[in-house]
């Protein structure tokens, strides 16, 4: 069980604070989701994509997201004076103008292509490329998460990773050119508590990507069928990725060694729809619990380089700190996104 649920009843207790029924306060700083629908090509394609933006954009308006969708059927009688790809270019450009703590989160549904340079997102009109993408979020001044549901999607990953940003594809490489199902699975994650490993009451992005990851390969299994796509996360801003197979749970297997932070950390510490509880931290209070449960992490990995009593001060140092921070937005009901 992750430390954000344990630690998190645990402080609860020790206060005798009981806040999960209290309704959140009004957002002054939210996420937005731009939901992106490309070219079916096929009626069942079509219908398949429609049902995973069903599920983005119904868990966007449930935490609260501001959602623009972009790429499905245009109003009865009505037709698109811009390109899909003139729109999502505006989109980021409108956003840009925005700075705030709060995510972007870009996701596309539909097909890719690759031609050995570059990677492109299928859509009515002209296409979108990686580069073309990347370089219109340069101007973001806020934290990024991608998650690029399509075939030949990886090089998406290499164009638009970096500091502050989360980026999910469906593929290793862009030769991974077949029908990708791995959106399905993460649009069912996103919107719901299945793949809540933690039962901490929400899915945060790493959840949601170890589930449809693994869900994917069950599929390819369970059918028989070689694997034609393999996920991929990268959230520590290096370009390079990583596969769920690496992940006990959710943490990195012991056995993987590494001379930087693995990806999976910053993953694990965003939501797209947050719980009753956790709405009543504000943003600067979701920071210091993270930071303090990084120090909690440290310790444990110290644990048998101390004595016992040194252990159990610092551990209860650490415990109070967060039970306090709870306790104060328990008392101020604090806004939250």
């Amino acid at each position: 069980m992750k430390l954000s649920c344990r630690l998190s009843c645990l402080c609860w207790s020790l206060l005798t604070l009981t806040v999960c029924g209290q309704e959140p306060s009004a957002a002054v700083d939210r996420s937005e989701l731009l939901l992106v629908v490309g070219a079916a090509g096929q009626e069942d394609y079509g219908r398949n994509f429609g049902i995973w933006a069903d599920r983005w954009q119904q868990a966007a308006e449930r935490g609260g997201a501001a959602v623009t969708v972009i790429g499905r059927a245009a109003a009865a009688g009505g037709e698109a004076t811009v390109t899909d790809r003139d729109a999502i270019l505006a989109a980021i450009t409108r956003n840009a103008g925005t700075a705030s703590a709060e995510p972007l989160w870009i996701v596309f549904l539909g097909h890719g292509t690759f031609d050995q340079r570059e990677s492109r997102w299928n859509l009515r009109g002209p296409d979108l490329s990686a580069s073309e993408l990347a370089e219109a979020c340069q101007s973001l001044q806020r934290p990024l998460v991608a998650v690029i549901c399509a075939s030949c999607s990886a090089p998406f990953l290499n164009a638009l990773s970096g500091p502050g940003r989360c980026v999910v594809t469906a593929t290793k490489d862009g030769n991974q050119l077949q029908y990708s199902r791995f959106g399905d699975f993460m649009s069912t994650a996103i919107a719901g508590l299945e793949a809540d490993i933690d039962r901490d009451g929400q899915t945060s992005l790493l959840e949601a990507w170890l589930y449809a990851a693994r869900r994917t390969e069950q599929f390819y299994t369970t059918e028989g069928r070689l694997a034609t796509e393999h996920s991929l996360l990268d959230d520590n801003g290096d370009q390079q990725g990583v596969r769920s197979e690496i992940f006990h749970g959710l943490k990195p297997s012991a056995q993987i060694k590494a001379d930087k932070p693995i990806d999976g950390q910053r993953a694990g510490n965003v939501w797209l729809v947050l719980s009753p509880q956790e709405r009543q931290l504000s943003r600067e209070q979701r920071q210091q619990r993270d930071q303090l449960e990084a120090e909690l992490e440290q310790l444990k990995q110290k644990k048998d380089q101390q004595s016992e009593t040194e252990y159990l001060q610092q551990l209860e140092a650490i415990l109070l700190q967060l039970a306090r921070l709870y306790q104060t937005a328990a008392e101020h009901k604090t806004p939250n996104p």
